[in-house]
């Protein structure tokens, strides 16, 4: 959720880190900061609550010109919103008159902090903000000091110098999560990186190292990145990088190249970053489906699920997890497997499948949903599925992530950096993978050759569909500002079309901050009639599928109560058309498909609704893009 940025190496550190933070905002944050090192060894701190466009004003006279830095974007947990709270964080300054002697920037939550504070503030430390991060500092400092105690080490090698063992000592008595970057006063040439369940990547330049919380201040900068594994601790100078894992001692720093580019992470000529990836979904489609269908045996392809057909054959029930939108997509999944493959699907929220302790049966394969590959809830569900002996796969969107990492196999999305904080392309990326999957185990059970090739050849349809979808956006943006006031929306469909409803109430409710409702639309009735009068606009997915007659049943009891409706139909729809006071008509397509073809006018819907009301779309408030705390 928070995000992190550091620098070493021979240029301003403070405008790499700041530049660094900027590309970090989409995650979301609340306050930010920066730490540099000056050339009389002090720490010099800048601090400010609120957007990073006040961080960059109170830098307008300019941090020491010092090539060694770091950087925080914070989205609170313990703690408000403040200056004080602000990383970076400070440890050192004891009761007996001795300095700062750390900096820290600190991703994650560290569970046991107020044991750990206690016993710090018996030690002398005076603590300066509310926060749970503030304790690493000192707790670094403390192990620092006990080191140098000791005696002097006498050793060349960076990965062993007190600093680093300094950290490795403080690490290990944290219980929770953490991505942490360590500026030490006395130490000009070293920076400090620790994670356990909260990614950190490393840049590596020729005399110059960017180390990031995600790859998307890397790009442009470097495309050479060394990703760091839960339980490493890595040392970085001008020269060169050491990692350390905790059972097994030093280890080679596995380097990869970095596919992203500095204009993958820009806006182009759009307004927001959530309008750009709207518009870039018949590609990202593409690139989902890209080398994964295979006509010769009418079936799906991929290269990293790492189970045999065989094993594959044996599974008899799925459970699909992921928590928000990719819940969502699961919901999608659900219908499309159990129709296509007859196989029993369980939709699960992770942040409860992680408490639960459900009957599982042997023969059971999770898939883990997700963009970000770091979501808290969802890697604690597969590593406690993995824990009771059944396979997981993940469906994802970052390389190199915890989940990707940790799960048996996998698919990725290959959607590109999503920067917005409501999910656009993501989402309907992954109701594709989810059709690929029905596909590949409809083929794998009963459904023959004939079908298999009228499915693929109904997929490859699919990017021209979207693309001809958001031809709608002038209709839509027309409807948008004539709504734009309402305090309430429902959203109504069935079958496929119901997670979809879902999807489009979150993303309402996610960036205009109006109330907002998904319901099976059969179920209106049994309770969210309530709702319904001459302010309360109903959305509702009507195409001509199996159940059109019965929604048509639906929409006429909404109207029979003066609410207005806004219908999204199928071209051509004159009957839905002579009933809706809107009406946004979209491409006919097969019914497994609409949830993906119907998205896009929700999206736009829930853009230009909260363009209208001056809501900052990118960055709504109280969110993250990836939700790294419980």
């Amino acid at each position: 959720m928070c995000g992190i940025v550091g620098y070493i190496g021979f240029r301003q550190a403070a405008e790499r880190v700041l530049e660094g933070l900027q590309r970090l905002e989409y995650r979301g944050y609340d306050s930010s900061g920066i730490a540099v090192l000056d050339h009389d060894a002090e720490v010099s701190v800048q601090k400010a609550a609120g957007r990073l466009d006040r961080l960059e004003a109170a830098l307008a006279n300019g941090l020491p010109d010092s090539s060694i830095g770091i950087g925080h974007t914070r989205w609170a947990t313990h703690g408000a919103p403040t200056d004080g709270n602000a990383h970076p964080h400070l440890g050192g300054g004891c009761a007996n008159g001795q300095g700062q002697s750390v900096a820290i920037v600190h991703n994650g939550v560290v569970e046991n902090f107020r044991n750990l504070k206690a016993r710090l503030e018996v030690e002398g430390y005076v603590f300066q903000s509310e926060t749970d991060s503030e304790v690493i500092a000192h707790l670094i400092d403390s192990c620092l000091k006990q080191i140098m105690a000791e005696g002097p080490r006498v050793t060349d090698d960076i990965d062993d110098s007190p600093c680093v063992a300094a950290v490795r000592q403080a690490v290990s008595q944290l219980r929770g999560t953490y991505g942490l970057l360590v500026l030490f006063r006395h130490k000009p040439d070293l920076l400090v990186a620790a994670r356990l369940g909260s990614p950190l990547v490393i840049g590596v330049g020729d005399g110059e190292y960017l180390i990031a919380s995600d790859a998307s201040p890397l790009a442009g900068h470097t495309n050479r990145i060394v990703y760091l594994a839960d339980h490493e601790v890595a040392a970085i100078t001008r020269q060169q990088v050491r990692v350390v894992h905790r059972d097994t001692g030093r280890i080679e720093p596995a380097v990869q190249s970095l596919e992203l580019a500095a204009n993958d992470v820009g806006r182009g000529d759009y307004a927001h970053f959530m309008l750009k990836e709207i518009y870039e979904q018949p590609e990202t489609i593409r690139a989902a489906m890209r080398g994964r269908l295979d006509h010769d045996n009418a079936t799906a392809v991929f290269g990293g699920l790492n189970l045999t057909p065989s094993q594959l054959q044996a599974i008899n029930r799925v459970v699909l997890t992921g928590c928000g939108t990719s819940w969502h997509a699961a919901m999608v999944g659900e219908y499309l497997i159990e129709e296509f493959a007859r196989l029993p699907v369980e939709v699960e929220y992770a942040s409860e499948l992680r408490y639960r302790n459900p009957p599982i049966s042997k023969n059971t394969l999770l898939f883990a949903l997700t963009q970000s590959g770091e979501t808290a809830d969802t890697l604690a569900a597969l590593r406690e599925m993995k824990r009771k002996g059944h396979p997981t796969l993940a469906i994802c969107n970052t390389v190199g992530s915890t989940i990707a990492s940790e799960a048996d196999g996998g698919i990725y999305l290959h959607a590109g950096p999503e920067i917005g904080v409501a999910s656009t392309k993501a989402f309907t990326s992954q109701c594709v993978v989810m059709a690929l999957l029905a596909l590949y185990f409809g083929r794998l059970r009963h459904m023959s050759l004939e079908q298999g090739l009228a499915y693929i050849e109904a997929l490859e349809k699919l990017p021209d569909l979207v693309s001809e979808s958001l031809t709608v956006e002038p209709v839509v943006r027309g409807i948008a500002e004539r709504y734009r006031n309402a305090g309430t929306f429902l959203y109504l469909g069935r079958q496929y079309n119901f997670p979809l409803a879902l999807e489009g109430a979150l993303k309402l409710k996610e960036i205009s901050y109006i109330h907002a409702e998904g319901y099976p639309a059969a179920e209106m009735k049994h309770g969210p009639i309530a709702l319904v009068d001459p302010l309360t606009p109903t959305v509702f997915l009507i195409p001509k599928d199996g159940v059109y007659e019965k929604v048509i049943l639906n929409l006429e009891e909404i109207k029979a109560r003066k609410g207005p409706v806004i219908a999204v139909v199928s071209k051509g729809d004159d009957r839905v058309s002579e009933l809706a006071d809107e009406v946004i008509e979209l491409p006919a397509c097969p019914d497994f498909l609409n949830p993906i073809v119907a998205s896009i006018p929700l999206q736009l819907l829930a853009y230009h609704i909260a363009c209208f009301r001056g809501c900052d779309v990118d960055k709504p408030r109280n969110l993250a893009k990836s939700v790294t705390v419980e």
